[in-house]
C-alpha cells in the first residue's frame, strides 16, 4: 500500500476574482502534490473557496444580487483559473456546500456542549477585509489593522467565544516537541514570540450583526464566525464527523501532511486551528508551511493601487506553463517575490524560449540530420560527457532535496542550471563541426546521446513545474519517465530508439510589442 500524502491550500476568499498572488499558492501547492505523486505516494490534494462573511454580504449588496449568487460567480472564477493553471486537485470544497455547513454546526455544538464555547459580549476593533477582531494592544500606532493596514471599526455585539487560553500551554508544548510543525523557522519564531508568549485571548467565534454565514444550530441570532467555518474545511472535506465515526477519507488521509498557506494567515493556521483540533480530540496536521507574498513590483497587490495582475490574462498573452514557471521560480523560500509584466516576458524569452526550447529543438534536429532520428550507438565517452552526466545526476539529488523541503524555486532553478550547462556543452563540443569529419562520427554520437539524455531527464524533472512542456518533451522519446522512481535513469536513452519531433515548445515574443499591447488593454479596462 502506497504511503499517503494529504496536502491543502488555504481556501480562496470569494469577495473578488483571485489575483495572481492568490493563484501562486495553488500552483506552488500543485508542484508539491505532483512531486509527491511522482515519488509513488497516494496523494490527496484539497483546495476550494471560503464563501461566508460580512465582506461577501457587502459585495453582494453593492452588486444588487444575493450572497449565494455572488459566491457562485466568484467560486466559478476561482475554479476556472485553477483548472487553466493545471492545478491537479482531488477535491474543490466550497464552504456553502451543505455537507460542510452541517459538519461545522456539529463541531460548534460539540465545543459548546463540552464547555469550550461560551456566550459573552465583544467590544473592540474589527477589520472587515481580514474578518478579524483586534485588541487596542494589537492595532498599529495610527489605529489601523496590523495585518492589512485597513481602517478599523468599533464593534460591540453579543458573541460566542472559544476558550483559546485553556489550550495555550498545551500548544506551546506541542510546538516545542515538534520543531518542524511550523516552517520556515523564522515564521515559527514570529508566532511564538508575537502571539503565544504574550498570552492568548479567547476567540470570538460567532456574529450577530449580519446573516451571511453558517447559522448556530441552537441560537438563530448568530452565525458561526469565519475561522471555525473556514478552517474546518480541511476535515469536513474528508467526511469528518463530530458526532460519531468519521468517513473513510478521514481515516485514510488525516492528519494532513502539510497545509500550504500565506504568511498573512499563519496565525490562524498555527494557533487557532491546532487548538480547535485539540478541543475536538483530533490529531494535529504534521506541518504548516507559510509562504511569502508575491508583490507587484515593490508593492502588495491590490485593486486600490491599480497593480493587480491576473493569471488567466497573463496566460492568454503567453501560456499556462509560462505563468507556472515564473511564479514558482521567482518566489523565494522566505522573502517576498516580485512580478511585473516586463520581468515575466524577459524571463519567458530567456529561459523557456532560449534555454529550454532551443536546446530541445536543435538537439532533436541534429539527431534527425546526422542520424536519421535514431539514437546512435556510443562506443566511448570522454571526460566532458562524463562531467555532464555527473552534473545531471547531481541535479536529480538537488531537486529531490529541495522539493522535500518545499523549496520549489531552488529545485526548478537547478533544472534550468543543468539546461544552461547542456547549452554550454554544445558550444564546447561543436557537433556541427564534428559532423563534417567522418572520422569524428563516434565522437558526434556521444555528444548527441549526451544531449538527448539530459533533455529526457530534464523532461521528467520538469513534470511538477511545467507539465504541458514536460509532456511534449517526453513525447519525443515515446513517453515514459512516468515517475521519479523509474524515470530518472540517465542512460534511459538507448541505441536504436527513434526520437521524433515534438514541435516548438515556446514561441519567442516581441517584448516591446507585447508590453505595449498589455498596456493598451489595461488602460481600456480602467477607462
Amino acid at each position: 500500500m502506497n504511503e499517503k500524502f494529504y496536502i491543502t491550500t488555504a481556501i480562496a476568499y470569494t469577495s473578488k476574482k483571485p489575483h495572481i498572488g492568490n493563484t501562486y499558492e495553488a500552483i506552488f501547492t500543485d508542484t508539491i502534490a505532483r512531486y509527491q505523486r511522482l515519488l509513488g505516494k497516494d496523494v490527496y490534494f484539497l483546495t476550494g473557496t471560503d464563501e461566508h462573511g460580512l465582506k461577501i454580504q457587502q459585495e453582494a449588496e453593492k452588486a444588487g444580487i444575493t450572497p449565494q449568487e455572488h459566491v457562485d460567480r466568484v467560486a466559478g472564477e476561482v475554479r476556472a483559473i485553477w483548472d487553466l493553471m493545471n492545478v491537479s486537485y482531488d477535491q474543490f470544497i466550497r464552504t456553502t456546500d451543505e455537507k460542510h455547513e452541517k459538519c461545522v454546526q456539529d463541531i460548534f455544538q460539540k465545543l459548546y456542549d463540552q464547555g469550550d464555547i461560551y456566550k459573552s459580549e465583544y467590544k473592540g476593533k474589527y477589520c472587515t477585509p481580514c474578518e478579524a477582531f483586534f485588541t487596542e494592544a494589537q492595532i498599529t500606532e495610527d489605529g489601523k489593522c496590523p495585518d492589512c493596514g485597513a481602517d478599523l471599526t468599533d464593534a460591540c455585539e453579543e458573541s460566542y467565544f472559544f476558550r483559546m487560553s485553556k489550550y495555550q500551554d498545551r500548544l506551546m508544548a506541542y510546538i516545542e516537541e515538534h520543531p518542524d510543525f511550523i516552517t520556515p523557522e523564522a515564521r515559527k519564531k514570529e508566532m511564538v514570540n508575537n502571539f503565544l508568549k504574550p498570552g492568548l485571548s479567547d476567540l470570538c467565534v460567532s456574529r450577530s450583526t449580519f446573516k451571511w454565514g453558517v447559522p448556530v444550530s441552537f441560537d438563530d441570532k448568530h452565525v458561526i464566525y469565519v475561522w471555525i467555518d473556514a478552517l474546518s474545511n480541511y476535515i469536513t472535506a474528508l467526511d469528518y464527523s463530530a458526532n460519531g465515526e468519521s468517513g473513510e477519507l478521514y481515516k485514510k488521509y488525516w492528519p494532513a501532511d502539510v497545509h500550504i498557506i500565506g504568511k498573512d494567515i499563519l496565525r490562524f493556521h498555527t494557533i487557532y486551528w491546532p487548538i480547535i483540533l485539540m478541543a475536538l480530540g483530533e490529531e494535529l496536521p504534521k506541518q504548516v508551511f507559510g509562504h511569502p507574498w508575491l508583490l507587484s513590483g515593490v508593492d502588495k497587490m491590490s485593486k486600490s493601487r491599480g497593480n493587480v495582475i491576473y493569471a488567466d490574462e497573463l496566460a492568454g498573452y503567453l501560456c499556462t506553463d509560462a505563468v507556472r514557471y515564473y511564479l514558482v521560480s521567482e518566489m523565494p523560500y522566505l522573502n517576498d517575490g516580485t512580478i511585473t509584466y516586463e520581468l515575466v516576458v524577459r524571463k519567458y524569452n530567456a529561459e523557456l524560449v532560449n534555454n529550454l526550447g532551443n536546446l530541445v529543438s536543435r538537439t532533436i534536429a541534429m539527431n534527425k540530420k546526422y542520424f536519421d532520428g535514431v539514437v546512435p550507438e556510443v562506443k566511448q565517452w570522454e571526460d566532458l560527457d562524463l562531467e555532464l552526466r555527473r552534473t545531471a545526476e547531481e541535479t536529480v539529488a538537488t531537486v529531490k532535496a529541495n522539493m522535500d523541503e518545499y523549496r520549489a524555486a531552488e529545485a526548478v532553478d537547478a533544472i534550468f542550471d543543468l539546461l544552461h550547462r547542456a547549452n554550454k556543452y554544445i558550444d564546447e563540443t561543436t557537433p556541427w563541426a564534428l559532423a563534417k569529419d567522418e572520422s569524428q562520427r563516434d565522437r558526434l554520437a556521444a555528444v548527441i546521446v549526451s544531449l538527448l539524455s539530459v533533455i529526457r531527464l530534464s523532461g521528467v524533472l520538469l513534470k511538477p513545474f511545467i507539465p504541458d512542456a514536460s509532456a511534449r518533451i517526453l513525447s519525443a522519446f515515446g513517453g515514459g519517465g512516468e515517475d521519479f522512481v523509474t524515470g530518472l535513469a540517465y542512460d534511459a536513452v538507448t541505441a536504436g530508439q527513434e526520437i521524433v519531433d515534438c514541435g516548438m515548445l515556446f514561441a519567442r515574443v516581441d517584448e516591446e510589442k507585447l508590453l505595449e499591447r498589455i498596456a493598451i488593454t489595461n488602460e481600456q479596462k480602467r477607462a
